[in-house]
């Protein structure tokens, strides 16, 4: 049995977290290894083949400490189960985003990296950055990785001279439940951000005012709406209360919210079963999408767009440079237009793995794999 590490964005983040589910799901006799707070046991009970060592223990912080003050290692836990690994996988959307101490990151990374060991990266889209020795610096260590499968063409693009990057849509595509077969509920999703935790200073009031829009447009029409939080950390579940605060009493009795903390299976459900889907979230436009609900964007950020265009859709959106304009009766108006199908992509958002399987299982799906290439 081969033992792989995980590198994944670890706050209880609905999207990052489903990476993981659907990583360790697919590989059942490959035990798998994540440092992670110890609240993740609880999210991850259920996956017999994942080790999670908690970082916020006594013990894991006690040893790194220690490792730190002798100037041993700064993260000698890590950088052990790395070296008592076959493997390396990062995988997660937004892992390459220039930070104001990238050099620091990339040090530190390659200082825990075992160049014998072969590292996967899959899920990802490159950026934003702005220093050319950002991209660079990468373009170079990406040389040396097993394999790099980027979720957007945008991305792709940028390293597509390197023998070893592939182009795939984004993971979740693939992820299946089962109500979704059962049909829409009698509710609308409105799942949310804090804009300032995205760096668009100045936005907070703006958007809460306008999803408070949004959310008596679609009350007023006698729909149910479900305020989602994806991911407390980065702030979605102050904006719902931000958003509740704006809303008059008699239509905070026509709205439920859901707080996704460690509970996937319930998160994904609430989408499952929604009628219409108005995402700030990535993650909530690719579910939804995935459970053939119409979909309307808020997009954050670059990414979004580039994968709405890689996925062909062609329905009314919004972002925030034209946010001051959006008109709540708009997006109303898309439950009627905004859908879309997506089984080409979901069929494709198995490639992400293709080279991990001829790692870990050689031969076992080559066939699928040329059904897909046909089919493409």
């Amino acid at each position: 049995m081969k033992k792989l590490m995980i590198y994944a964005y670890t706050e209880f983040n609905l999207g990052d977290d489903l990476f993981i589910k659907v990583l360790c799901e697919r590989y059942p006799d490959t035990r798998f290894m994540l440092i992670a707070p110890g609240l993740y046991k609880q999210a991850f009970r259920e996956l017999k083949n994942l080790k999670v060592y908690a970082s916020d223990s006594i013990w894991l912080r006690g040893i790194n400490f220690l490792f730190r003050r002798t100037g041993l290692h700064s993260n000698f836990t890590q950088k052990f189960l790395v070296d008592h690994s076959d493997g390396i996988v990062h995988i997660g959307g937004s892992i390459f985003m220039q930070g104001e101490h990238w050099q620091e990151y990339v040090q530190k990374n390659e200082e825990t990296r075992n160049q014998a060991k072969p590292y996967y990266v899959m899920g990802a889209n490159f950026g934003p950055y702005t220093d050319e020795e950002y991209y660079s610096t990468h373009k170079r260590l990406f040389r040396e990785y097993a394999d790099i499968c980027f979720r957007e063409q945008y991305s792709y693009d940028l390293f597509a001279g390197l023998d070893n990057v592939r182009l795939a849509p984004d993971i979740i595509f693939q992820l299946k439940h089962p109500q979704a077969a059962s049909g829409p509920g009698d509710y609308i999703v409105l799942s949310v951000i804090k804009p300032s935790s995205k760096g668009l200073n100045g936005f907070d009031p703006l958007y809460y005012e306008k999803m408070k829009e949004i959310a008596m447009v679609f009350i007023e029409k006698g729909h149910v709406v479900q305020l989602m939080s994806f991911c407390q950390h980065e702030g979605d579940q102050e904006a719902i209360e931000h958003i509740l605060e704006l809303l008059p009493a008699e239509y905070r009795k026509q709205t439920k919210s859901h707080f996704y903390k460690t509970d996937i299976e319930a998160a994904v459900a609430v989408i499952a079963g929604a009628q219409f889907v108005v995402a700030s979230r990535f993650h909530a436009m690719i579910l939804g999408w995935v459970f053939n609900k119409p979909v309307f964007p808020v997009a954050y950020s670059g990414k979004m767009i580039n994968v709405m265009q890689d996925a062909g859709f062609d329905g009314l959106y919004t972002d925030f440079k034209q946010l001051e304009h959006l008109q709540p009766q708009q997006v109303y108006e898309s439950m009627r237009t905004n859908g879309i199908d997506v089984s080409r992509q979901a069929r494709q958002a198995e490639l992400h793995f293709q080279q991990l399987d001829s790692y870990l299982a050689p031969g076992e799906r080559g066939l699928r794999y040329e059904s897909q290439t046909e089919h493409s």
